[in-house]
């Protein structure tokens, strides 16, 4: 944010990475596995490797939370006694 210090800037907010908001989980991820992929060639500079590292990590946060939203909205089916469905109930519930 403006006059912020740098540091208190989160990842996915620092101007470079303002696109990642806007990504798809499929999007981000797939980004995210071409960062891992160049920075294990170890052929990229110095400089550079700390900036694409910054994007994948910022990239990681966004997969996590699209994640996170998914299985919120995740619900499994109730059955009945007589094993015919009777509704939803969100997945992490026990019944």
């Amino acid at each position: 944010m403006p006059g912020e210090p740098a540091s208190a800037q989160t990842e996915a907010t620092r101007p470079a990475f303002a696109d990642i908001k806007a990504m798809s989980f499929e999007a981000a991820l797939k980004e995210l596995e071409q960062i891992v992929t160049r920075l294990e060639r170890g052929d990229v500079e110095l400089e550079q490797s700390i900036d694409i590292y910054e994007r994948g990590e910022a990239l990681r946060a966004h997969c996590d939370q699209l994640l996170r939203r998914a299985e919120m909205k995740v619900e499994r089916i109730t059955l009945g006694a007589q094993g015919q469905p009777t509704g939803t109930a969100p997945l992490d519930s026990e019944v």
